[in-house]
Parts: structure tokens; sequence; C-alpha cells
């Protein structure tokens, strides 16, 4: 759906920041990303006491969110390989599998046990479990969680993977591990693309492969965990005797479902290694917008609210499956 003019100031606005934040990355050690997410808190968050009103900017931020956001997780298709996963094998993709599924329902027991809200619990599981702010997105139209739960999701999953760069490469030499066992650690239990790459080459530069190809595999999961939960979501209302208000999500969104048809045009191999270059910047630059516009829908005031019990969820999160990938790595390498 192309954008309104009234949505245009606010994507001129999110434009201006995905420029920055890209330039930006360049320099820290944080990806676009994150830092489109940073900018987009900053803006409502600084502009109200300075007396600015941002309302004009809302339609364009809320298309930058949400369709822009899905664009660039479409494109993430594109980087998907079945013939790479194929060459894991099947011990290592088995070992992936048990480590994304036990921590997907893990995490949602603990934030339970902790008295958090589902929604919340759900995104949280799936930014660790899949591959972060990208997944926490797209399970976001299938749970109740709000803007700010949402952020907070995505918040926890950059903390995390922040400190896995600084704290697995020194446990790695610690318990002088093989190249490949800590690529397979990295690869299963580091949240984001870049996180994983970032980790894996502060360890060993020789560590990037077998980290990239489990992460990618971890990838694929995407599509049929989203699927899966779009079932339980639809028969859990089918079971209440209370009417669901407007319509009940769908077994599988449809970006969602073009993220599969990308994976397999990648698949076909007739898109150019150019191409695909040229794919995945487009891809950074949609996913860089859709989290500014999400983070422009955070108010600290309200986040506030939610307490230090999220942020013990997400640490405690981060032990267990930091454990769970390095059992999983050990076992197979």
């Amino acid at each position: 759906m192309l954008p309104n003019r009234l949505q245009l100031p606010g994507l001129a606005v999110t434009a201006a920041a995905v420029g920055l934040a890209i330039v930006a990355a360049g320099y820290v050690a944080l990806s676009s990303l994150v830092i489109g997410v940073i900018l987009g808190a900053s803006l409502v968050n600084l502009a109200g006491p300075a007396g600015m009103s941002t309302s004009v900017l809302e339609p364009g931020l809320t298309y930058a969110s949400k369709q822009l956001l899905r664009a660039g997780i479409v494109l993430l298709g594109f980087r998907l390989s079945f013939d790479e996963v194929r060459s894991l094998g099947i011990d290592g993709a088995s070992a992936v599998v048990i480590v994304v599924a036990a921590t997907f329902l893990g995490i949602q027991l603990l934030a339970r046990l902790m008295g958090l809200r589902p929604g919340l619990g759900l995104l949280v599981a799936t930014g660790y479990a899949i591959c972060g702010a990208s997944a926490v997105a797209a399970m976001q139209p299938l749970s109740d969680a709000d803007e700010e739960e949402t952020a907070y999701a995505i918040g926890l999953v950059t903390l995390c993977g922040t400190l896995s760069i600084l704290v697995l490469p020194a446990l790695g030499n610690l318990m002088n591990l093989s190249v490949e066992t800590f690529g397979t650690w990295v690869g299963a239990g580091v949240h984001d693309v870049g996180q994983v790459t970032a980790t894996a080459t502060a360890f060993d530069d020789d560590s990037l492969a077998t980290a990239t190809l489990v992460k990618l595999t971890r990838v694929v999961l995407l599509a049929p965990m989203v699927a899966l939960v779009g079932i339980t979501v639809r028969r859990r209302a089918n079971r209440s005797d209370v009417a669901m208000v407007g319509t009940p999500p769908p077994l599988l969104p449809l970006f969602v479902a073009l993220f599969i048809v990308a994976i397999a045009i990648r698949a076909t191999g007739r898109l150019s290694e150019d191409q695909l270059d040229s794919i995945k910047d487009v891809e950074r630059i949609f996913l860089t917008a859709g989290m500014f516009g999400l983070g422009a829908g955070v108010r600290f005031a309200r986040l506030r609210r939610l307490g230090g019990r999220p942020l013990a969820l997400g640490l405690a999160s981060w032990v267990v499956v930091a454990g769970l990938a390095l059992v999983a790595a050990l076992a197979t390498t």
C-alpha cells in the first residue's frame, strides 16, 4: 500500500533518520536498526518537553512501523539458502530446532512465573529464539503487546546481544573452544544477525562461517513459528465464549507468507550476488525505517510502569539461551 499525503511529513523525517542511523552504524558498535529505535524514541520523548508537537508526523511514523518494517522482513528472506541449511546436516539442524523450541517455550514459561503479560513474554521469547528485533516485529501482530512492551522486547534483545559480544568470546577463550564449536554456540545462542557477526569475529574470523550458517537456520524457523502461533491464537478464539472484536488474526500474516516466497526465489539460484547485495541494502533501509517508527511509539513515562521484572526476564533468558546453545554446540561439533 502506497503512502498518502498525510504520511509524507513523517516519512520525510523517517528518511532522514534512516540516513543518520546508517552513517552512525559505521562509527559505533550498534546496528542501524538499534540506532533507529533510539532515534525514534528520542524524537517523541525530547520533542514533547520542548513544546514541539509530533502529531503531524504520526501518520508517516505509523506507516514506517508497519508497512516498511514488514517489507524489510520480506526482503530478509532473500538472505536464506536452503542449500546452506542442508549442509548443516541432520544432527546440526536438529540441535538448532531443539534450542529454538526450548528457548521459545521456556522464556514464555519464565515470563508467566514472573507475573508478566503473555504478550511481552511471547515477543521476548520470539526475539531470543529466532533473530532479534526482526522476529519481534514479525510476531507483534499476533500478540496483545502494546508499543511499550514491543519496544522493551527489542531493547532486551539489543542489551543481551551486546553483552554476548563482550562476554562470549572471553568465555570461549577461557574454555578453549574450537573455532567450529564457538561458531555453532554463537549462531545458536546470539539473537540478531549483526550481533552474531560481531561476536564470532571478536573470537576468530574463521568462526564466522559456522556462526552465520547456524544463525540463518534459526531464521528459517521464523515462518513456521509465526504460523503455529497464529493457529494457536485462532483456536483459543474459537474456544472462547466471548466473541472476538474485529477480524481474528490470519494463520500466517501476508508479509510472512511473502518472506517464504522470497526464500523460494533465492533457492532458484537465479539471483546474482550483486542483486542479492542490492536487496540486502534495501532490506536494511526498510528495517531501519520500521524500527524508527516503532521507537517513535515509545513513551518513557509509560515504559517505566513496566518496572524491573522485564529486565530480570531478559537477563535470565540470556543465560538460559547461552547455556542451551553451548550444550548443543559441544554435542554436535
